[in-house]
C-alpha cells in the first residue's frame, strides 16, 4: 500500500514552504515595507451576497483550486484522491500549488477581491486567522448547506464552532496541525516548555522560533501569564517586549523559515519551535528529533477551503469539500501529508490504509492531548496591522 512513500518523504510539506517562498525575504525586509501592502483595509471591504457570479458548475464540470505545497497525495497516481473524485463525479480539477504564504497571497488577490472582480479560482486553502480575515472583508461565499452534508456530519469536534465561522457557514477545514516543540534527542535533553526554550543555557544560540506571528507569540503570551485566546493590549506589549529580549540576549539563532528541520538533524540548531507535520515526516529520516507538548501546552490551527467572491463554479467546489469529508478519503490524504486529519471515522480507515499512523498522535490526536491545546485570538484589522508591524519590527531588527 505504500509503495510510493520515499516520493512523500523527500518533498517539502505545507507548513515547511509556509515562510520559504515570500516570507524570507520577510527576515531582511524592513518593517515599513512588510506593513504596507498586507495591511492597508481602506476601501477593500465587499458584502459577499451583492459580489457573485452566475454559478455555471451545472454546463462546466470544472474546477480551479489554490492550495500550498506538499499538501495533498501524489496527484499523477492511477488512485489519486483527486483522480478518485473527477471519477465519481465528472469534475476536472485544476490544482495550482500557488499558495506559498498567507500574507503574500492576500497581496497577490486583494485588489480584485476588494473591488469585487475574480480571482480565477474556486477553491482557495488559508490559515485560521487569515481565513477569519477575508471572511470579515466580505470576500467569501457562504457554502450551500445541503451541498456539503460530510462536512457537518464529520467535522471532528475540536476544530467545531470556532469564534469566527461557528456554523461553518464559510469554512471547511482542509488539514489541522499543532505547534510545539522539537528537539534533537542526540545533542540536548528533552526540553520540557516554551520558556526552557527560551532560556535554558544550553540551548543559548541553537534555537529558531518561527515566523508565524500567531503561533510565537501565542507562546511568549503564554510565558508572560496572559490567554493568547483573551488579551489586552499592555499584555501583548509584555509578550512583544520578552521576545525582543530573547533575541538580544542571543538565545535564537534566527527566526526560521522552511529548512529549521534541516537545521535541527544537522545539528546547526538543537531545538525549535516546530510544526507537527514537518517533524513525523523528518522522522522518517531522523528518529532521534522529538516532537513535545510543551506546558504551556499547544498551538491548535487548520488550514481552510474558502470559496472567494466570483466563483463561478461553486457548486462543484461543495462537491470537492463534500467529497473530501468522506473518512476513506481523509484517510488517504491524511496518510500522505502526516497533518490533523479533520475527518470523523478517518482513523478507523487508516487501519487499511497505513496501520502504523493509526495511534500516531500528531494525526490523529486524543482528547487529553486536544484538551491542552490553544487557539490565538481573532483581531480586527486595526490590532492586526498593529501587531503584526510590532512583530515585523522584531523580525527584521
Amino acid at each position: 500500500m505504500r509503495s510510493e512513500q520515499p516520493a512523500r518523504r523527500s518533498t517539502l510539506s505545507r507548513r515547511g514552504m509556509l515562510r520559504g517562498g515570500g516570507a524570507l525575504a520577510f527576515a531582511g525586509a524592513s518593517a515599513a515595507a512588510l506593513k504596507l501592502p498586507f495591511f492597508s483595509t481602506e476601501g477593500v471591504a465587499q458584502s459577499a451576497a451583492q459580489c457573485r457570479a452566475p454559478d455555471v458548475s451545472a454546463s462546466e464540470p470544472e474546477m480551479v483550486i489554490s492550495n500550498w505545497t506538499g499538501y495533498i497525495d501524489p496527484r499523477r497516481a492511477a488512485d489519486s484522491t483527486i483522480s478518485r473524485f473527477t471519477d465519481a463525479t465528472g469534475i476536472e480539477v485544476t490544482y495550482q500549488v500557488d499558495v506559498n504564504d498567507n500574507s503574500e497571497f492576500y497581496a497577490k488577490v486583494k485588489n480584485q477581491l476588494g473591488e469585487c472582480e475574480p480571482i480565477d479560482r474556486d477553491l482557495i486553502v488559508m490559515t485560521d486567522w487569515m481565513a477569519a480575515r477575508m471572511i470579515n472583508l466580505g470576500w467569501i461565499q457562504p457554502l450551500t448547506r445541503e451541498n456539503v452534508p460530510n462536512l457537518h456530519a464529520n467535522l471532528i469536534p475540536a476544530l467545531q464552532g470556532v469564534a469566527w465561522d461557528p456554523d461553518l457557514a464559510f469554512h471547511a477545514p482542509w488539514q489541522s496541525g499543532l505547534t510545539g516543540i522539537a528537539y534533537n534527542a542526540d545533542l540536548v535533553p528533552e526540553v520540557g516548555s516554551f520558556e526552557e526554550l527560551i532560556t535554558r543555557e544550553d540551548l543559548k544560540g541553537k534555537i529558531t522560533l518561527l515566523t508565524e506571528m500567531a503561533d510565537t507569540m501565542g507562546f511568549f503570551l503564554k510565558v508572560v501569564g496572559a490567554d493568547p485566546l483573551d488579551f489586552t493590549d499592555d499584555e501583548f506589549a509584555d509578550a512583544i517586549d520578552l521576545c525582543r529580549q530573547t533575541k538580544a540576549d542571543g538565545q535564537l539563532l534566527q527566526f526560521a523559515g522552511n529548512n529549521y528541520l534541516q537545521q535541527l538533524a544537522q545539528g546547526t540548531i538543537v531545538a525549535c519551535e516546530a510544526w507537527s507535520g514537518d517533524v513525523i515526516q523528518a522522522q522518517f529520516d531522523n528518529p532521534n528529533l522529538k516532537f513535545v507538548a510543551p506546558e504551556e501546552g499547544l498551538a491548535l490551527w487548520s488550514d481552510n477551503m474558502l470559496v472567494p467572491n466570483k466563483a463561478t463554479h461553486q457548486a462543484n467546489a461543495e462537491a470537492w469539500i463534500d467529497f473530501y469529508y468522506q473518512p476513506e478519503i481523509a484517510a488517504k490524504l491524511a496518510s500522505w501529508v502526516n497533518y490533523i486529519c479533520p475527518v470523523a471515522g478517518a482513523k478507523e480507515e487508516m487501519e487499511k490504509i497505513d496501520p502504523s499512523l493509526v495511534d500516531n498522535q500528531l494525526i490523529f490526536p486524543d482528547e487529553e492531548m486536544l484538551a491542552n491545546t490553544w487557539d490565538f485570538m481573532t483581531l480586527s484589522d486595526e490590532k492586526q496591522q498593529q501587531y503584526e508591524g510590532e512583530w515585523a519590527d522584531v523580525i527584521a531588527g
